[in-house]
């Protein structure tokens, strides 16, 4: 395109408004610390012919982004490398593609992060260098599925110790960028197993033997295999690091990190050692809630300790099928970067091919980003206002029912292991309840101090610390949910000999996990405070599936097991068992605390069968926990929303995403459709104050009246997104 068509095209002029102001940076303070926007332009090989640098950065510096991600090299060099064995883009030729970009970005004011991939090269590098590529059993080279001229590089080959560092190296010398970035590397999935002579070597001396193909926590050869493999990303990530600071000490290195729940390799490990954390979570699948940007925010603080996270939006049609040159709809998108902004990360906006044929993507990105760059000063969080915390069951989700295959079941029931949490995050939305995500290696009575209760979705991988930081929690004056298997097994799998948290729970392990159930019922017994709503029924539906436990005191019997029955026919459907001394649910007051906990998988069963009963249970159960009356913020109103409160440097901020949506449960939003008005009670700390209110997407000032500490005041009908701002 001419530069003309390409800008009306973006629908906007150049410079229409000023461009972002930079952030002040501390003495102390990495630049990418006070990062809030970034983009990312994707090159194909065939781009040098056609790129326009000025134009594709008028478009970035017109978002207001801080820093963009331009292709360096790897599996392709958009530059004229020197190195050995790093292919050229074919379509090069005399161009010097990243530094004619770079220049074109820092001319603007952004900073360039180079965009790498360690993980695919070409044939040229296969012949020379066969030792630095993975390979099947019958050792011929693993091939890319799509592109077989591609090879796959391994984790354990000099191709990431040397290569590589020397790619970064010509690379730091000529254009000195900002940063490194690395593509699917080291990622969050399964550990591949390769068979190259490096790797076999290693499965000879180091893991004992060759490790199985599919997660297995149960064999003794994976988890010495998990270790190693987990060494060697920390070594390969501390030399990158290294590597790239030689010439640039405010350089950084940044991995790949997050997509989701469902995590394989060691969060809260790599949470330490990397400076920021990326979350490659770019859209949804058939079978991913709207919320899962926001859940993704959530999962990357709870190692991070307040360090830089990014959450990179996909502008094109995310999805199964994929179209890359698409555009994402606009609903979809806007929500996308809501919920990483509202969840405390930075939103990366990225674009594949620099010649696109679809160019709506680029007004979705310009209108969020400049809202949120004249906003900028709300979204800097000092500290979540959460009083509940989620543990974040790493353990559990990676390893639980593995047995070396890729489908993991009870019995012959096959289950996903972020059900758990997914059952319990959308009863504490339903709920509107403030709350964080802690690592389970993230637990100490430190962590744990500011929340009122810990919420444990089947953590059934526990550790005996873990434990006993829960135990003492809750010695200490706080709140506990716990559902089935929790504690039941050490945190590679190992079954115990009855719950670790037996003393908590009340209650003792009677046999194996029974289930599934159909058609199986929890009896209330009498009145209690989490039954409240149960009106007009003497029966709740069951868990499918539950650990059989102890009895509990006839006076302690709130909900109890009665056995399933047939579904059919008709004339057999009645129970054979009416009432039982077996408890489906144990509510304990333990000092200042209260511990509850229920035997079967609640949380699982509630999301995958959207009962609402058990969903209502849930809630009641969470409210139980916490008293509503000292919430740090309550929102009342019609619709589905998720709540983020923070602390600002201006004052404070509460955050409403809208979810109330057809779509909300399957990709993608074609609109949307209001929410609200809400009714706000914001509750603030001891010795603040605030003297105005604003909801920021809607450009309003904003009634409130005081009572005391708290706030109260109405919102606008929510479209998308509202932030309320009190200064």
């Amino acid at each position: 395109m001419r530069r003309r068509e390409f800008l009306v095209a973006s629908a906007a002029p150049l410079w229409l408004s000023a461009p972002a102001r930079p952030a002040a940076v501390k003495a102390d303070e990495p630049w990418y610390a006070t990062m809030r926007r970034c983009g990312q332009i994707n090159f194909n090989e065939r781009d040098p012919l056609t790129m326009v640098p000025a134009e594709w950065m008028d478009y970035w510096a017109s978002l207001k982004v801080n820093a963009v991600l331009l292709n360096g090299g790897g599996i392709v060099a958009f530059y004229p490398t020197e190195v050995p064995y790093q292919h050229r883009s074919e379509f090069l030729g005399s161009r010097d593609l990243f530094g004619e970009m770079s220049a074109a970005a820092r001319e603007r004011g952004l900073r360039v992060v180079a965009r790498m991939d360690c993980n695919y090269a070409y044939e040229e590098a296969l012949l020379a260098h066969p030792e630095w590529f993975e390979r099947n059993q019958d050792g011929s080279p693993r091939k890319e599925p799509e592109c077989p001229w591609l090879y796959k590089t391994c984790m354990f080959s000099a191709y990431f110790t040397e290569q590589m560092p020397a790619i970064y190296r010509e690379i730091n010398i000529r254009y000195r960028p900002d940063g490194f970035f690395t593509n699917g590397w080291p990622s969050t999935g399964e550990l591949s197993v390769c068979y190259c002579p490096d790797c076999m070597k290693i499965y000879r001396d180091t893991t004992g033997g060759v490790p199985p193909l599919f997660t297995d926590a149960r064999s003794a050869i994976y988890r010495k295999y998990y270790a190693t493999y987990m060494d060697r990303i920390a070594q390969v990530w501390r030399l990158w690091e290294q590597v790239v600071r030689e010439n640039n000490p405010q350089s950084v290195y940044v991995g790949n990190l997050g997509g989701g729940l469902a995590t394989v390799k060691d969060l809260a490990r790599f949470g330490k050692i990397a400076a920021w954390f990326n979350a490659d979570h770019q859209g949804r699948n058939p079978d991913t809630p709207l919320w899962s940007c926001a859940q993704q925010g959530r999962v990357a603080r709870s190692v991070m300790e307040g360090r830089t996270v990014t959450n990179v939006i996909g502008a094109y049609a995310t999805g199964q099928p994929v179209w890359r040159h698409a555009s994402k709809p606009p609903a979809e998108a806007t929500l996308w970067m809501a919920e990483a902004a509202a969840s405390g990360m930075v939103p990366w906006y990225h674009w594949l091919g620099g010649s696109p044929l679809d160019r709506r993507w680029r007004q979705t990105g310009r209108v969020f980003y400049n809202w949120l760059a004249a906003n900028e000063d709300h979204f800097r969080n000092r500290r979540s206002m959460a009083e509940i915390a989620v543990l974040y069951p790493q353990s559990t989700i990676s390893f639980y029912r593995t047995d070396g295959t890729p489908i993991r079941k009870i019995g012959e029931e096959r289950i996903n292991s972020t059900d758990y949490v997914q059952g319990l995050y959308e009863a504490l939305l339903e709920g509107r309840f403030l709350f964080d995500m802690i690592h389970q290696e993230k637990l100490s009575l430190s962590a744990l101090q500011p929340y009122r209760a810990l919420l444990v979705a089947n953590a059934a991988y526990l550790r005996d610390s873990e434990c006993e930081t829960i135990r003492q929690y809750v010695r200490s004056g706080g709140s506990l949910l716990a559902t089935f298997e929790t504690s039941r097994y050490n945190e590679w799998g190992e079954l115990r000999g009855d719950f670790e948290l037996q003393d908590l729970f009340g209650v003792s392990v009677a046999g194996n996990v029974a289930g599934p159930h159909n058609n199986s019922y929890m009896r209330i017994e009498r009145s209690h405070p989490v039954l409240s709503g149960f009106t007009g029924t003497e029966i709740l539906p069951a868990p499918q599936f539950r650990v059989p436990v102890s009895h509990v005191a006839p006076d302690s019997l709130v909900l109890n097991f009665i056995p399933p029955y047939p579904v059919f026919p008709p004339e057999m459907v009645y129970p054979r068992i009416a009432r039982t001394e077996e408890p489906s649910a144990v509510f304990r007051e333990s000092g200042k605390g209260r511990v509850a906990y229920f035997p079967g998988d609640l949380c699982r069963t509630s999301w995958t069968s959207g009962n609402t009963d058990l969903n209502r249970l849930l809630r009641n159960a969470i409210g139980w926990l916490v008293s509503r009356a000292e919430a740090p913020a309550t929102v009342k109103g019609p619709g589905m929303i998720e709540l983020f409160a923070w602390e600002t440097e201006p004052g404070f901020a509460l955050h409403i995403l809208n979810y109330t949506n057809p779509r909300m449960t399957r990709p993608s939003l074609r609109r949307f459709y209001p929410a609200g008005p809400f009714d706000v009670t914001f509750r603030l700390p001891a010795g603040a104050s605030v003297r105005q209110a604003r909801a920021l997407r809607s450009g309003r000032t904003l009634s409130f009246h005081t009572s005391g500490a708290a706030l109260r005041m109405q919102t606008p009908t929510v479209n998308d997104y509202e932030v309320i701002a009190l200064t």
